[in-house]
């Protein structure tokens, strides 16, 4: 193809240079951020010559050319829109901007609150092993020296994230705000100074100390702001708006000493007299305002937010939970809204599970059954997207089976110790009301399981084609029963053999938890769900294609075959956090060497399913494609066949 005739026509059809915000390319897209995607003719876009999709997505206007072609065509394309190349970060950014306020909202709290979840989640479960082991003891059920050191030290680590959260999200959310993460500390500090009365003691004692401010206009109460979110996130905000403010200004002799010094007193005399009141009584209302939702009669509020939170799932607003959580936990002891939450995951877990059992396809089994498992530990985006989505029905039976859990939960009164763990383990967090728990997951599961099990149905897959010379693009669904056998006497130079470049389990592509590549737009091939995180060369080879992001390697054999190994799904950005190469552009491998190394369990706790595509981009170039093996394999045993 002509990649400069490519890049013009793009550029032409995008609305041209005063329409381009920014430019960069992952392994297989072109990711453009549009300043009006009114003056993109996307429909264009996609006839010309090379593109093989198009969509809009998370800002970005992302255009499907494929490994190897990508490259050429994005080097090209900076030339022709005098663009300067750009990281996937700053394009991320600039995608960010381009969205409206609710949604950048969304993402700025996804961004505070993500990396201080496991901190959350650590004494979450630890103040709920501990209330457990109080209870037994109390009740005579257990005999423990609850003098111990172990008990006693215990007890102190249990609640310390909860003690000092205003540091952890002052921290965080600096750093989410551009700001001095250590400045933003500084602030979190004041809020829970031990000068000032602990929030906690505020119910039994009264307010104890007020203070004047401004001048004698009006008084303060000298109160810390243990267990509150809303107030120091806006605190930090303003904090990061002066600091970058002053930096701009202030001398660069000066700035050291100035802009820390003025930035936080004139933020920290701000939060004191007037960001942490107003903003209390907005959060305390808030918070109040969802728990009179949840306790409505009968949990009429709670069925309905057991049957949405999916949905926000999908819509990528769930983040904004964890303040709801911790509101609650500071205002209640309990928070009210995670076994919701949990009821709605379990909910999508039990409608995967029956798609995994009612199903007669070996690869949808293979893809639902570890899915449902995932969505049981609290991890729902494999099942959502991966399978309930696809086939939709499981998904409304899924939603129904959380809101009649959520329902449960809420007439029982049911209420976690903690916040961040959901699902099975989420009982950790409720061992003081094991039983209604448990009674939840039964309902949720339950419901979503016998639902889905009555009203889907497996659409049964169209006969394909086998004839010598022809390839269809849905002849691996007439195979779908059973795993393809290996070939009988077949010899090594009769085409090419593409041996398993990673362990674990081989899934047909239309099973790959993303739509570009289940699609075969980028070219046939099939999925990996990893046991082992490395990536070895399927076949000797040259390397033709690395990306920033370590996370896809593209590949050509000797007979011109051009291979894509795209490890994760959406796995561009973590920006390489988690990956390690071993090989460069242009570099000459044998099959069996290692490529790269990838952290599965880093991967899906970022969010993203770890499913390895490998995808032959030029498959319709060749007369023969043949999915030799599908279900478990070791590295190197022989996987497909093109000729």
């Amino acid at each position: 193809m002509d990649y400069r005739k490519t890049a013009e026509q793009i550029y032409e059809k995008v609305g041209g240079r005063e329409n381009l915000v920014s430019a960069a390319h992952c392994a297989t897209r072109l990711r453009l951020v549009i300043a009006d995607n009114g003056k993109c003719d996307s429909k264009a876009v996609e006839e010309i010559d090379g593109v093989k999709g198009v969509f809009f997505a998370s800002g970005q206007l992302q255009i499907i050319l494929g490994t190897g072609t990508v490259n050429k065509v994005y080097d090209e394309f900076l030339a022709v829109s005098g663009l300067s190349a750009a990281t996937k970060a700053e394009v991320k950014q600039a995608a960010a901007a381009q969205q409206n306020v609710f949604k950048r909202a969304i993402k700025t709290l996804g961004d505070i609150f993500v990396p201080i979840i496991p901190a959350i989640v650590a004494s979450g479960f630890l103040m709920g092993i501990m209330e457990a082991l109080n209870f037994m003891v109390n009740n005579g059920f257990i005999v423990l020296d609850t003098t111990s050191s172990v008990f006693v030290f215990a007890k102190l680590f249990s609640n310390v994230a909860y003690t000092f959260l205003p540091i952890l999200i002052a921290y965080s959310a600096a750093k989410a705000f551009g700001g001095n993460p250590y400045l933003g500390a500084v602030i979190g500090m004041l809020m829970i100074h031990p000068d000032l009365q602990n929030a906690w003691t505020v119910a039994t004692q009264g307010v104890l100390v007020k203070q004047s401010v401004w001048f004698g206009l009006y008084e303060i109460d000298l109160i810390g702001y243990q267990g509150h979110v809303i107030p120091v996130i806006i605190a930090v905000w303003v904090m990061c708006f002066i600091e970058k403010k002053l930096h701009k200004i202030v001398p660069e002799m000066f700035d050291l000493f100035v802009t820390p010094l003025v930035s936080v007193f004139v933020t920290g005399y701000l939060t004191y007299s007037i960001i942490g009141p107003v903003f209390v009584v907005i959060e305390n209302g808030i918070i109040s305002g969802i728990q009179y939702l949840i306790a409505l009669p009968l949990g009429i509020g709670s069925f309905i937010m057991g049957a949405f939170y999916a949905p926000t799932v999908v819509a990528g607003v769930h983040h904004m939970y964890t303040v709801i959580d911790v509101g609650q936990l500071a205002q209640y002891g309990l928070t009210y809204w995670l076994p919701l939450a949990s009821a709605a995951n379990l909910g999508q877990g039990g409608a995967t599970l029956a798609v995994a059992l009612k199903s007669k396809n070996g690869r949808t089994k293979s893809m639902a059954l570890p899915s449902a498992f995932s969505a049981f530990m609290g991890i729902t985006e494999p099942a959502i997207f991966g399978v309930n989505l696809r086939y939709f029905k499981p998904f409304i039976c899924g939603c129904a089976g959380g809101a009649c859990g959520a329902l449960l939960a809420s007439i029982t009164g049911l209420g976690a110790s903690g916040t961040g763990v959901t699902g099975i383990f989420g009982i950790l967090l409720c061992l003081s009301m094991p039983v209604q728990y448990l009674l939840m997951m039964a309902v949720a599961v339950g419901v979503s399981f016998a639902l889905t099990w009555v009203f889907w149905r497996e659409e049964q897959p169209a006969a394909a084609s086998d004839g010598a010379g022809e390839k269809t693009a849905d002849k691996a669904e007439s195979q779908a029963a059973e795993p393809a056998a290996p070939a009988a006497g077949q010899k090594a130079d009769e085409g090419l053999t593409v041996y398993a470049p990673v362990e674990g389990e081989i899934v047909a592509r239309d099973q790959i938890p993303d739509e570009t590549f289940a699609s075969g737009i980028l070219g046939d091939g099939v999925g990996i769900e990893p046991k082992v995180g490395v990536v070895v060369a399927p076949f000797d080879g040259t390397i033709a294609s690395v990306i920033d992001s370590k996370h896809a390697i593209g590949m050509t054999a000797a007979n011109g075959a051009e291979l894509l190994i795209h490890v994760g799904v959406d796995t561009v950005k973590m920006n390489g956090d988690g990956f390690e190469l071993f090989v460069g552009m242009g570099d000459t491998v044998k099959a069996g060497q290692k490529l790269l190394t990838f952290d599965i369990d880093k991967i899906k706790k970022a969010g993203y399913p770890a499913t390895v595509a490998v995808l032959v981009a030029n498959s319709a170039m060749f007369e023969t494609f043949k999915v030799e093996k599908l279900g478990e394999t070791r590295t190197m045993e022989p996987m497909i066949v093109i000729k």
